[in-house]
């Protein structure tokens, strides 16, 4: 019976506690002309960088930073708006051994996290008068696994 308390203690426990926007910024220079001139396929600048900080022994805030800038192409690609998030959660990440922690912080967390930023970007573009900008699913795990094949290139 002790024994299976003490495997219980030891599992590894991977949990997002508490979620939040860190900073937040649209703006919408050329409106309302804009929206007089908007064509049909805008052209989309797009960064993201993820952020992972260690809170204590077993929690990790990680954070996705987004920049999009949306560019009408039909009137020589002037900005229709700019959205910049830095959205946030904390995990706590238990009894995970630690060479599964950078994967764990790259891509599980993310993966959980990107479905809540990418609405909130949406929504906020439709706030802002525009249609909803929908981020295209980003593939953790590609970009994670790229990461580690140029650091071993390096």
């Amino acid at each position: 019976m002790a024994e299976q308390e003490n495997n219980q203690q030891d599992a590894p426990v991977f949990r997002m506690q508490k979620m939040y926007i860190k900073d937040l910024s649209f703006e919408s220079p050329n409106a309302p002309g804009i929206f007089l001139e908007q064509g049909q396929e805008p052209k989309v600048d797009f960064n993201m960088q993820i952020k992972n900080t260690k809170i204590d022994d077993d929690h990790h805030e990680v954070a996705l930073a987004i920049t999009a800038k949306v560019l009408d192409k039909k009137s020589d690609d002037k900005v229709m708006f700019i959205i910049e998030i830095e959205h946030a959660a904390v995990f706590l990440l238990k009894n995970i051994p630690e060479e599964h922690l950078p994967r764990v912080l790259a891509v599980d967390c993310p993966l959980m996290l990107f479905p809540f930023t990418r609405q909130i970007v949406s929504q906020v573009s439709v706030d802002g008068g525009f249609m909803p900008f929908l981020m295209e699913p980003i593939n953790f795990v590609a970009l994670y696994d790229n990461a580690q094949r140029q650091q071993k290139d390096s």
